[in-house]
Order: structure tokens, then C-alpha cells, then sequence
């Protein structure tokens, strides 16, 4: 088989929402999230025909109850695709939808797939991360990893350890700025095309979901400040400069360039290259740095061949020490212009193709960006990086959006 190029073609995702009881999705399925995605696509792109869908990887981070049962399939029956088309689950924690796009992607480039779905779904409502986990007692009895290295907070306040100059007052003014920033987005109608509404069903009776649930656009740094640290006595990491626990679902198409030609569609980005990186789980959040060091060694581009980067904000830290290594500015415009999972959410699983849609709803108002990230840290001490490249791009040499 000869190998081709993987476009994205189009995302979309349910509003995030809050975890829990007095979230807005505690009564509704996590398949069906998952589903309405999945839908939403199908409908948006009627030029490809249903059959033509090679497969449907949909990934979740605790595979059990209404996220488990092989997701792939199951949601891919419930949407309404033909029986004949497969589908399979996948979990690499938070990096769980990036994987099904790199891995679905990479089917599409060796030639086995001309159309491929790609998503994930999280619903820590009804499944916290790790809940029913069974970490082996090894990891811990024969000092594999420390016992920090299996609580994302504490490994967030051990990146504050580790650099100093990631203060928490940096933190904080991040976090404040995601939030703007997402608010912003908001009244500029910059996710209008990504959200796809749901019905949701509460003690009021049903309603209609049509934006994330943990949007705070008054945060301020008072308040920040005054905020608790619940992982460590005196701490750095409070709820405000982490991403809060989050129930939705993300749902993607990739396509062949062959496939692009057939059904008349418009790619919105092509697939450069992607690596995964490990790192020690006790400072997982510098996951993304060899990540894309890696990535970009392997598209034989450099950090400032890169225009918009969209990185996941698990914690404010962890962004800031990916910007601190690569020398960027903690307010450069190219960062995050919509905000991040500070504000929106994180619902795990799901995240990666959150970041893939906003980063192609950039490129159609940067074409002076020819190339631009996706990346994340991932539990245990792993980093995920996709480099795009922006077919809108002009031919201009200038890279970075902020420059």
C-alpha cells in the first residue's frame, strides 16, 4: 500500500459539563454523548455515504458500565451508521482521543482507511478516574514510582517544586486569562461551530444544553489567591488553576486524500506527524515537551516553525513549564486563544479532539500560520504532541501568530 496524506475534515462535541450530581448530565448516558457526536458529523457531512466509514475509534479513561462495551462499536450502531462498519475502544487516559485520531490517522496514511471517525467520551459524574482500579502493589513496594505519581494534583504541586519560578501568582494569572480568554471566544462565536446541543433531563424537568457548564468569566486574582490547596498544606494547585472534573463527549472525521477528492470535501488540516512520550509519572505534566520535541524531529521542523499551539491546561503549571522550556511568553497570543480546560473542562478521554477543533477554527483566520500543535500531558507520566499543518496557510515565511 502506498502511503497518503490524513486530513481532518470536521469535529464536533457536546458542551462540556460539571461532574456530578448537580451536573447538568448526571441522568443522561455516557454513550449517548458520545452518540450525539457521532450523529452531528454524519449529518453535518452527508456527502460521504454512511458505508464509507472504515472505522470508529472512540476512547474513555474508565472503560466500564455506559463508557464500556467496546465504545467504538456500540456508539457507532447507536448512531445510526450501518452494521457493517467497525469499531473499537481506546485508553490512554487523557490523551485517549488524540490517541484514536493518531491511531486512526495513521490507518488512513498507510492506505487501510479512506474514512475514519475519531473521538472520545468522559462522564466522571458516574465514572471517576480510577474508580475500581487495581494499581498492581509492585509499583509502590518496589519503588516503581513514588506514591505522589498516581494523584494528578500532587504531581502538579511537585512541577512547582521542581521550578521555582512557576509561582503560584503565574499560575493563577494564567488560569484567570484561560477563562477570559474562553468568555471571549464565547461572545465571538468562535465554538459555535464545534457544539453540538444536548437534551438533558433534571428535578425541572428537560432542558437543552448548549454551553459548558464551568465557564467563570469574573475570576479574578483575589479570588484566586484566596482559593484552598487541597493537595498539599500551603500549597500551589486549587481549583481554580486546574481543570475542573467534567462530564462530555468529541467526535472527529479523518479522511485520504483520495477520499477528500471522491466526496468534494474541504480539509481543514492535514496530519504533519505525532509521538508520545514517557516521562517520570511524579512530574507527568512534562509529558508534552518530549513529546513534541520528538514530533518536531520527526517532521523536520523546529519550535518556532510553529504559529498556534493548543495545550491542554490540566493544570496551569503543567502548561507553563512546557511554555518556560520552549521560551515562549506566558501571554503569547499563539497559546490557547480560546482558553482552555481551565475553563471549558476536561472530561479526560475526550480532550484531545477539543484541542484539534479549536486549533482548525484558527488556522481559517490565520493563514500567516503554516503549522500549529495539539498537546497534552497524560497520567503516569506521558506526553502526546500532533503537529497540523494549516491548509489555509498564505506562503508568508512569519510563523508564530503573536510575532
Amino acid at each position: 500500500m502506498a502511503t497518503t496524506d490524513a486530513y481532518f475534515i470536521d469535529g464536533a462535541r457536546t458542551p462540556f459539563g460539571r461532574a456530578g450530581e448537580k451536573g447538568m448530565y448526571w441522568r443522561t448516558r455516557a454513550d449517548d454523548l458520545s452518540v450525539k457526536t457521532i450523529r452531528a458529523l454524519i449529518e453535518r457531512n452527508p456527502n460521504i455515504p454512511t458505508d464509507r466509514y472504515d472505522d470508529v475509534a472512540i476512547a474513555a479513561t474508565t472503560q466500564q458500565g455506559d463508557q464500556g462495551l467496546t465504545l467504538g462499536r456500540t456508539t457507532a450502531i447507536l448512531a445510526g451508521l450501518p452494521i457493517t462498519v467497525p469499531g473499537l475502544a481506546i485508553e490512554r487516559m487523557c490523551a485517549g482521543a488524540l490517541t484514536a485520531a493518531t491511531t486512526m490517522g495513521s490507518g488512513v496514511a498507510f492506505g487501510a482507511y479512506d474514512v475514519v471517525i475519531a473521538g472520545g467520551v468522559e462522564h466522571m459524574g458516574r465514572h471517576p478516574m480510577g474508580f475500581n482500579a487495581d494499581p498492581n502493589p509492585r509499583f509502590l513496594s518496589e519503588r516503581l514510582v513514588e506514591g505522589d505519581a498516581l494523584n494528578m494534583g500532587k504531581t502538579a504541586e511537585r512541577l512547582h517544586d521542581r521550578f521555582p519560578e512557576l509561582t503560584k501568582e503565574r499560575a493563577d494569572r494564567f488560569a484567570m486569562r484561560s477563562q477570559q480568554k474562553a468568555a471571549a471566544a464565547y461572545e465571538n462565536g468562535n465554538f459555535a461551530r464545534d457544539l453540538v446541543p444536548v437534551a438533558i433531563e433534571s428535578d425541572g424537568g428537560w432542558g437543552l444544553a448548549t454551553r459548558d457548564e464551568h465557564l467563570r468569566p469574573d475570576t479574578n486574582m483575589e479570588g484566586l489567591a484566596g482559593l484552598k490547596t487541597p493537595f498539599r498544606p500551603h500549597g500551589k494547585v486549587t481549583a481554580g488553576n486546574a481543570s475542573p472534573l467534567t462530564d462530555g463527549a468529541t467526535a472527529s472525521i479523518l479522511a485520504s486524500g483520495d477520499a477528500v477528492k471522491e466526496f468534494g470535501l474541504k480539509p481543514r488540516m492535514r496530519m504533519v506527524s505525532f509521538a508520545f512520550a514517557g516521562v517520570q509519572p511524579e512530574v507527568m505534566g512534562l509529558g508534552p515537551v518530549p513529546s513534541t520535541e520528538k514530533a518536531l524531529r520527526k517532521a523536520g521542523l523546529k519550535i518556532d516553525d510553529i504559529g498556534l499551539f493548543e495545550l491542554n491546561e490540566a493544570f496551569s503549571v503543567q502548561v507553563l513549564s512546557f511554555l518556560d522550556h520552549f521560551g515562549i511568553d506566558d501571554d503569547d497570543p499563539a497559546v490557547n486563544q480560546y482558553g482552555g480546560a481551565i475553563a471549558l473542562g476536561h472530561p479526560l478521554a475526550a480532550s484531545g479532539v477539543r484541542l484539534m477543533m479549536q486549533l482548525a477554527n484558527q488556522f481559517e483566520t490565520h493563514p500567516e500560520v503554516r503549522y500549529g500543535v495539539t498537546a497534552m500531558c497524560v497520567g503516569l507520566g506521558q506526553g502526546g504532541t500532533i503537529i497540523w499543518e494549516n491548509p489555509n496557510w498564505n506562503g508568508k515565511k512569519h510563523a508564530r501568530a503573536g510575532k
